[in-house]
C-alpha cells in the first residue's frame, strides 16, 4: 500500500551530509508525541504507558538544493540538473524536516493521531501522508506480533467511498536508511514492492522516473522496495479488509523495473512479493450487514480494532479478529459465501478462499503462505498508520466491486456497497476535503490482555 502527496516548498539555505544524503537546515524535525500501551495479564487491566514519537514518511518531505532554495522535485517530476542520475541527486539533494500540523494535516494528543486528509498550507496543498510509530527519535518501534493481540480504537466515520484510513506493519528496517534514517520516515517497503518512492535503499530513485498520469504529484522509478506485509486494518465507513501479504524474502530487497510486480508494474505478478493478498472482508465473504453506517459493527462511531496473532516462534497459524463498540464484543462474522467457513485467517482459509473465489493466480501461497507470513513478522514489524486516495484503482478493490468487469454474483467480486464510479480521487478531494481519521488508545500484548476477551 504505496502512495505519494505533494510535498512543502519550504525555503532553506543550508544542509549537512554524512554520507551522501543530505539533511537539510531549514525546518527543525520535531515528531510529535504520543502515547501508546503495553499490557499484561488478561482483560485489559494490565497495561502501561509507553512514550512514543510519531514520524512522517520520507516521501513527502520537501528535497531541494543543497545550495539554496532550488526544488529538486516538483509536482511529479524530478529536477534533471539536480537529478541526472541517482547519485548526484542522492548527493545535490537535501531532506527537510517537517511542520507536521501546517503542512501535513497530522496531529497527536495524549493517545491519539489524527491525520487529515486534505491540509492547504501556506506554499502547497497536500494530499494524505503515511506516519509510522518510533520508540525514540532515531529508531522505529519494531513489534514482534506472534503470539500477542493488537488492540486500537478507530474513528472514520468522515471517510467515504474511495478513502482509505489504514493501520498496517511492515518489515522495514529499524534504523531507516541513509544519513537521515528513521528519524526522517525513510526505508519504507510493502508487498506491492513500492516504486514511488523518491528514495530506496538510501539513494534517489530518479533514474527511470515517470510522471504520473493520473496523479499530479507522484510517479515511479525503476527501483521498487518489497517487504512482508501485515494489512491489520484498510478501511473506510464502506468496507474493512484484514489482509496478510507474503513475501520472499521476507525482509527488505530492492527491485528493479516490471519484475517488482505490484501495482506500479505492466505485470502484477512479476515480483516476489504477494501483491493481492488473503483478505477477510466481511462483505466479500457475504455478510453485508455486518459493518458500516448503522450495521452491526457502526461505522458513524468510535470502535475498538483488537486482531489475534495466534502462534509461537515464527510460526504463524491463525489470525482472529474482534470488534467493541458500545460494550459490546463482535467477531469477524462466519462467512455465507457458499464453500466458505471460519471467521479467522488460517492457511486452510486462504486455501479455501482461493478455490471458492476461482482466484487462477493465488501469489498468497506462491509466496509461502502464512508460513512466510510468520518469518516476515518474526522480523519485528514497523507499525504504519495513513490515510490515502486511489489513483490505480479507486479503491473499488476494497469498498466496491472488483475487477469491475466481474459479474457481481460471482463470489469475491463484492467487496463493498460502493458505486462503479465512486472513489475517483479528483472527485474524492473535491467533495471530501475536510475527511480524516483518528486512531487512539494502541495496546499490544499477550493474547487475552488486551481487551476483555469472551469466554
Amino acid at each position: 500500500m504505496s502512495f505519494v502527496s505533494v510535498s512543502a516548498a519550504v525555503l532553506a539555505f543550508c544542509a549537512h551530509s554524512a554520507s551522501g544524503w543530505v539533511i537539510g537546515t531549514q525546518q527543525t524535525e520535531t515528531h510529535p508525541k504520543i502515547t501508546w500501551q503495553r499490557c499484561t495479564g488478561t482483560g485489559g487491566t494490565s497495561c502501561s504507558n509507553v512514550n512514543g514519537e510519531i514520524v512522517i514518511d520520507a516521501n513527502w518531505r520537501w528535497l531541494h538544493s543543497t545550495g539554496g532554495y532550488t526544488n529538486c522535485y516538483s509536482g511529479n517530476e524530478w529536477n534533471k540538473t539536480a537529478c541526472p542520475n541517482n547519485a548526484a541527486c542522492t548527493k545535490n539533494c537535501a531532506i527537510e524536516g517537517s511542520d507536521y500540523r501546517g503542512t501535513y494535516g497530522i496531529s497527536t494528543s495524549g493517545n491519539s493521531l489524527s491525520l487529515k486528509f486534505i491540509t492547504k498550507g501556506q506554499y502547497s496543498t497536500n494530499i494524505g501522508s503515511r506516519t509510522y510509530l518510533m520508540k525514540d527519535t532515531n529508531n522505529y518501534e519494531m513489534f514482534q506480533l506472534i503470539g500477542n493481540e493488537f488492540t486500537f480504537d478507530v474513528d472514520l466515520s468522515q471517510l467515504p467511498c474511495g478513502l482509505n484510513g489504514a493501520l498496517y506493519f511492515v518489515s522495514m528496517p529499524q534504523k531507516g536508511q541513509g544519513t537521515p534514517g528513521a528519524k526522517y520516515g525513510t526505508g519504507y517497503c510493502d508487498a506491492q514492492c513500492a516504486r514511488d518512492l523518491k528514495y530506496i535503499d538510501g539513494q534517489a530513485n530518479a533514474e527511470g522516473w515517470t510522471a504520473s498520469s493520473s496523479d499530479p504529484n507522484a510517479g515511479i522509478g525503476k527501483k521498487g522496495a518489497c517487504c512482508a506485509e501485515m494489512d491489520v486494518w484498510e478501511a473506510n465507513s464502506m468496507a474493512t479488509a484484514l489482509t496478510p501479504h507474503s513475501c520472499q524474502p521476507e525482509g527488505y530487497s530492492v527491485c528493479v523495473d516490471d519484475n517488482c510486480g505490484g501495482t506500479y508494474s505492466l505485470d502484477r505478478y512479476a515480483g516476489t512479493c504477494d501483491a493481492n493478498g488473503c483478505d477477510f472482508n466481511p462483505f466479500r465473504v457475504g455478510v453485508t450487514d455486518f459493518y458500516g453506517k448503522g450495521k452491526t459493527v457502526d461505522t458513524s462511531k468510535k470502535m475498538t480494532v483488537v486482531t489475534q496473532f495466534l502462534g509461537s516462534g515464527n510460526k504463524l497459524t491463525e489470525l482472529k479478529r474482534f470488534y467493541v463498540q458500545n460494550g459490546k464484543v463482535f467477531a469477524n462474522p462466519e462467512p455465507t459465501v457458499p464453500g466458505m467457513k471460519g471467521n479467522s485467517i488460517t492457511q486452510q482459509w486462504c486455501d479455501t478462499q482461493k478455490e471458492v473465489f476461482q482466484e487462477e493466480i493465488y501469489p498468497f501461497n506462491k509466496f509461502g503462505g502464512m508460513d512466510s507470513m510468520g518469518k516476515g513478522m518474526a522480523l519485528g514489524m514497523v507499525l504504519v498508520m495513513s490515510l490515502w486516495d486511489d489513483h490505480y484503482a479507486n479503491m473499488l478493490w476494497l469498498d466496491g466491486n472488483y475487477p469491475v468487469d466481474a459479474d457481481p454474483a460471482k463470489p469475491g467480486v463484492a467487496r463493498g456497497a460502493c458505486e462503479a464510479g465512486s472513489g475517483v480521487p479528483a472527485d474524492v478531494e473535491a467533495s471530501s476535503p475536510n475527511a480524516q481519521v483518528v486512531f487512539s488508545n494502541i495496546k499490544f500484548g499477550p493474547i487475552g490482555s488486551t481487551f476483555a476477551q469472551p469466554k
